[in-house]
């Protein structure tokens, strides 16, 4: 709901594209700068503390925002600045919630992963139901009074994440597990930011994975900040016409995430990152081309299924291959990927919009998905040489001797 509001909220102040893309720009760069630090510091706390203290954080930013636009004083630098305050909560709560998934769902952090690819999907689900009601109702909430009410639904419903998080009772980390992280604590945040960013570039299934997911970032999902534009000027319609092109977008997310939640292992997963990019980049090509309601929504759906099923393939594989004791760094990576590459290209579909309209950026951005598509399918065996003694390592896969290897090593 917010997401559309503040969208909205901005349009309606400013009716421009480029500052779409400011503001966005402004709620996503602390991410991309500040990440690769919170995930040393995430990797050293406690997780479930950091999470309490990021939704409260989080709280604050919302009612402020309600109260600004509720008494009409808001102005698009205060929404400036309170976009760039989550942008710098979400560098510590993203790369947190991620890494504390595996606590939750094992029995001492360090066993039982059994359930992590179903747990992911399932995150996935709750995520993408929530955008599949939530613009779909802030869309009749902003048509029948304001986008301050938006904001301040979200910001309420912050007490409901913190009481859940507190009501959780966690089982004790295993003796190892708190070694290390005492170590940590104890460590050279440099040398750790160093031993992070070491990891990630010289371990090619992570690597190739984060480049694409950051391609994608930077020239795909950057779409969304332009909806606006596509419901007022290309379609026509106005904030319910927003609404149920964004619920849409979350119906098809939905289904993707559904699917994955049916899996029942992360076998296979591997080649449907590329599948779901080209998925991605076919629908906003074939988006940028409509103007006819009901199609752009069927697109949308083609759209949503593309871009969550990559999101989750990508999380589930980097999520079951890293190392515990540098999650945080690599998830900081992995966020950093998700959100930090946004602002810049949220800049540029605004600034690209401005000078040859939302329609061909999006069919541009469509391209460059595809493109990325076909690049990862040339990488596909030289991760496959790679992950394979993990997955047998971790029984997902039968170990294989020398002379199956070959035979084998299209089923990963």
């Amino acid at each position: 709901m917010t997401r559309v509001a503040t969208s909205w909220l901005v349009y309606r102040l400013t009716g421009s594209a480029v500052l779409l893309g400011t503001v966005s720009f402004a709620g996503q760069i602390p991410t991309f700068l500040l990440a690769p630090f919170a995930g040393v510091l995430v990797d050293r706390w406690n997780r479930h503390t950091v999470l309490v203290w990021t939704q409260a954080l989080a709280m604050v930013q919302s009612l402020a925002l309600a109260f600004l636009t509720l008494t009409h004083r808001v102005t698009i630098a205060e929404v400036l600045i309170l976009s760039a305050f989550q942008g710098c909560i979400n560098a510590f709560d993203m790369p947190g919630r991620q890494s504390f998934m595996l606590e939750m769902v094992t029995e001492d952090g360090t066993t039982g992963r059994d359930d992590l690819s179903n747990a992911i999907a399932i995150n996935s689900s709750m995520v993408n139901l929530a955008r599949l009601v939530g613009p779909s109702i802030a869309g009749l909430v902003i048509a029948a009074s304001s986008e301050g009410w938006c904001f301040l639904v979200d910001g309420i419903s912050y007490i409901a994440v913190i009481i859940s998080l507190l009501m959780m009772r966690l089982p004790a980390l295993h003796p190892a597990a708190l070694a290390a992280q005492a170590k940590r604590a104890n460590g050279s945040m440099v040398t750790q930011l160093k031993e992070g960013w070491d990891f990630v570039r010289g371990f090619t299934p992570i690597r190739t994975i984060l480049l694409l997911f950051a391609l994608n970032s930077f020239m795909g999902w950057p779409f969304t900040v332009l909806m606006p534009i596509f419901a007022a000027e290309v379609l026509k319609g106005g904030p319910h016409t927003l609404g149920f092109l964004m619920g849409a977008l979350g119906v098809g997310s939905l289904a993707s995430a559904l699917s994955l939640v049916l899996r029942k292992s992360v076998r296979g997963l591997l080649k449907m990152i590329p599948i779901a990019a080209a998925i991605f980049g076919t629908g906003l090509v074939l988006f940028g081309l409509s103007h006819v309601l009901w199609l752009s929504m069927v697109l949308l759906l083609v759209v949503g299924f593309g871009m969550m099923q990559g999101l989750t393939a990508s999380n589930t594989i980097i999520q079951t291959i890293v190392p515990e004791d540098k999650r945080g760094r690599v998830m900081s990576y992995y966020t950093v990927a998700f959100v930090g590459m946004a602002p810049f290209g949220s800049l540029m579909a605004g600034a690209l919009a401005h000078l040859i309209g939302a329609a061909n950026t999006v069919i541009i951005s469509g391209i460059c998905c595809m493109l990325g598509s076909a690049w990862f399918f040339t990488r596909i065996p030289s991760i496959r040489v790679v992950m394979r003694p993990i997955y047998e390592h971790l029984g997902i896969i039968p170990t294989t001797r020398p002379v199956e290897l070959a035979d084998a090593a299209g089923q990963d």
